[in-house]
C-alpha cells in the first residue's frame, strides 16, 4: 500500500510529497509543529496539542488563518487514506513561500503538511515503541534560554537538540542543562525522577517545554497520591535518584537504565504511572 501525506490541502503519495526550496520552513526553520499519537483512530489529547500549536504560532506571529477543525480534518483524512488506527502524526505549519529575506511578509500563504507512520497498538493491550530503557548522558550543549527562543514554542529549528544528540556516546538521550547548569530536559523529552520525597520534574518556569505527556503524567501522579514536585535540580539529583524516566508523545513513559554511567533502574513509581497512562489511553481511545 502506498503511503500518502497531506500537503497543502491535498493527499499525495509519499514519493510526490514535496515543499518549495523557497519555503521559509526550509530556509529559516520558520514554522511550528506538533507530534501526536493516534490510538484506535483517536488523536490523543488533541485539544491540548491544538492549543500548544496555536500558542507556538502566536509566538512566531504566524497568522495562518486555519481553524483547529480544519487541521484535525486533514489529520483524519490522512489517517483514513493510509488505513491507520495506531500511528505517529506530525502536523507542520510554516509561513510558506515568501521572498528570500529574513523579515517575514505579513501576508501568509502557509504550507501545511501532515506526515504519518504506523505504530504498535497502545493502551493496556499494547506495547512500547522503544526497545530498551534509555541510556542518558549529560551534554555540554545547553538549553537555549527563554529570552532568546521561548521553550514553549515547538518550532522547526531543532539545532539545539541536534547538537546535544551529536555529543552522545553509547547513549540514547541527552540530559540538557540550562545556562546555570540545572537540568532542563532531554533533546526530545521531558525528564522525571523519583527519590524519597516523591516524583520530581524540572519546572516550566525554566527553559522547559510544557510537554503534553508531561502534564498527563503529573495529573495521573496527583490522582494516585504520588507526591509531585516541580523545581530546579542539579544533574546530581537525577544521577542519584531511585528511578528516572522520560516522556514524550511517541515514547509515552520510557524508563531510564543509567545516567552518565550510573545505574538507576526501573521502579514501582515508574511502573505505576506507566500502567495508569496505558489505562488512560485505553479508556479514552479504544
Amino acid at each position: 500500500m502506498t503511503t500518502h501525506y497531506h500537503v497543502d490541502g491535498e493527499l499525495v503519495p509519499r514519493t510526490e510529497a514535496t515543499v518549495s526550496v523557497d519555503d521559509r520552513g526550509f530556509r529559516y526553520g520558520d514554522g511550528a509543529f506538533e507530534t501526536l499519537r493516534v490510538y484506535g483512530g483517536t488523536v490523543f489529547e488533541w485539544a491540548a496539542h491544538a492549543s500548544r500549536l496555536e500558542d507556538t504560532c502566536e509566538t512566531l506571529s504566524l497568522e495562518h488563518g486555519l481553524s483547529r477543525e480544519d487541521l484535525r480534518a486533514r489529520i483524519d483524512e490522512t489517517l483514513e487514506a493510509n488505513d491507520l488506527q495506531d500511528a505517529y502524526v506530525r502536523l507542520s505549519i510554516t509561513r510558506g513561500v515568501q521572498p528570500g529575506k529574513l523579515t517575514p511578509d505579513p501576508d501568509v500563504d502557509p504550507t501545511v503538511v501532515v506526515y504519518v507512520k504506523s505504530l504498535p497498538r497502545g493502551g493496556l493491550e499494547g506495547g512500547p515503541v522503544w526497545d530498551e530503557p534509555a541510556v542518558v548522558q549529560t551534554t555540554k550543549t545547553r538549553r537555549i534560554p527563554d529570552a532568546a527562543v521561548p521553550a514553549s514554542a515547538k518550532t522547526h529549528n531543532y539545532l539545539n537538540g541536534i547538537l546535544a544528540r551529536e555529543e552522545l556516546y553509547d547513549a540514547d538521550e541527552a540530559l540538557v542543562r540550562d545556562l546555570e547548569g540545572n537540568v532542563a530536559e532531554g533533546a526530545t523529552s521531558n525528564v522525571f525522577f523519583v527519590d524519597d520525597e516523591g516524583l520530581h520534574t524540572p519546572s516550566t518556569e525554566g527553559p522547559v517545554l510544557p510537554g503534553i505527556t508531561r502534564r498527563v503524567v503529573l495529573e495521573l501522579a496527583a490522582g494516585a497520591d504520588v507526591p509531585t514536585h516541580e523545581g530546579v535540580y542539579e544533574p546530581a539529583a537525577v544521577r542519584e535518584a531511585d528511578e528516572v524516566f522520560l516522556t514524550n508523545s511517541t515514547w509515552e513513559l520510557r524508563p531510564v537504565a543509567s545516567v552518565d554511567g550510573i545505574d538507576v533502574g526501573r521502579g514501582p513509581v515508574t511502573e505505576l504511572l506507566a500502567h495508569l497512562f496505558d489505562r488512560r489511553v485505553e479508556e479514552t481511545c479504544y
